[in-house]
This record gives C-alpha cells, structure tokens and sequence, in this order.
C-alpha cells in the first residue's frame, strides 16, 4: 500500500514505534484512550496548509504515523498491518482546538483532512521504513 515516511512520540520524530494495547509506549497519551491510542496523517494535510499559507513542519498535527496517501480512503473497521503491528482503523480525527492555536484557520480547513484514529490489535514495533499492508 504505502511506506511510512515519518514516525513522532509526542510531537518528536522517532525512528520506531513501540506499541501495546494502549497505544505507543512512553507517549502523552499511552493508556487514555485506546481508540484513539494512534493518529494517522497524510502529507496532503500538510499540502492543504501550505496552499492556505500555514506552513507547518511534519508532526506538527499531532500524528504518531505520517504516510503519503489521504488515510480517509481507509474505513472504520479496516486493518492494517505496519512493521509486526496491527492496527484497526476507530475514527475519523475530529476539530482539535490545539489547531487553532497553530492558525485560527487550521481547524476549518482540516476539518475532514487532519486524519485518522486506529487502535492496537496486535503490538509490536514499526519503524521509518515498515510497508503499510491494508489485511
């Protein structure tokens, strides 16, 4: 399907990725919410903000994974597999207020395009270069 291009653990760009059944070990959100345990974004998202002028560098929306294909085309309940991990795809990402606090215009504009929640079915560990398999 797609290559990773970047992984981030709270906003900090990492070379792997541990995760367990609460999400990815050591991150701010580890263990709050485990359908919302990680965040998938597209580089389209960013492409969006630079064509409205907010430039914005990669891991700026929050994502933990930033992969190169609109991750909306996948849908609730699907299953990937990245590195030994499974993931299963719980929501779309909703309006964050921390948007608007990068840009006022930020939340409207991404409204649909900031990304993706998946949770854990499988832990394991993915790196900068694991393949994105759609199961």
């Amino acid at each position: 399907m797609s290559n990773i291009l970047k992984l981030f653990k709270d906003n900090q760009e990492q070379e792997s990725l541990k995760l367990d059944a609460n999400g990815i070990v050591g991150d701010k959100h580890h263990g709050k919410d485990i359908n919302r345990s990680v965040l998938i974004s597209s580089t389209y998202s960013y492409e969006l903000a630079k064509k409205n002028d907010i430039d914005l560098k990669y891991g700026e929306l929050g994502e933990n994974i930033l992969v190169n294909f609109n991750p909306y085309t996948l849908d609730l309940g699907e299953r990937v597999r990245i590195g030994s991990v499974i993931l299963e795809i719980s929501q779309k990402c909703p309006i964050c207020k921390t948007l608007s606090c990068i840009n006022k215009k930020l939340p409207l504009l991404l409204k649909k395009d900031r990304g993706i929640f998946a949770k854990v079915i499988k832990e394991g560990t993915i790196t900068n270069n694991s393949e994105i398999i759609l199961l």
